[in-house]
């Protein structure tokens, strides 16, 4: 009888850390810059005094969500890989709205969820375009 194996979280992988960086690195940006720009607020957030945006979602979520999608896209090809962006893309602004029924985000009056839909769509061809480039480099 063989020991039994352990599944290792098939996302997590160390190819995929650099790209949940970058995301980091941008989603922590673009949260800070709109929150100072009033578009939207995180009421519920650790730290509140210290920290304008949701630390949580940015350094924890974020990057798990990040690992998950990149390691998707990687498993289609080119067009797969399309389709996976835009469906993210269009769940953002749902997933949007159910965040600010549960009290965990707030938008301003002006704002309108098909930014978010852009916006998103915008970020993740940054990042998959960053996971291409990065694993061109990897294999060389």
């Amino acid at each position: 009888m063989q020991p039994w194996r352990k599944n290792r979280l098939t996302f997590w992988n160390k190819k995929y850390i650099s790209s949940a960086l970058l995301a980091v690195i941008l989603g922590t940006y673009l949260d800070h810059t709109l929150v100072e720009l009033g578009l939207y607020e995180f009421p519920l957030r650790p730290f509140p005094k210290v920290y304008s945006v949701n630390i949580i979602f940015t350094l924890i979520v974020l990057p798990i969500c990040i690992m998950i999608f990149v390691h998707l896209t990687s498993q289609v090809n080119k067009w797969g890989r399309k389709g996976i962006i835009l469906f993210v893309s269009l769940l953002v602004p749902i997933l949007e709205k159910l965040a600010e029924e549960l009290g965990f985000f707030v938008h301003s009056d002006s704002w309108q969820h098909i930014y978010s839909f852009f916006g998103y769509l915008l970020f993740l061809v940054i990042i998959d375009g960053f996971q291409q480039w990065a694993g061109k480099i990897r294999n060389h």
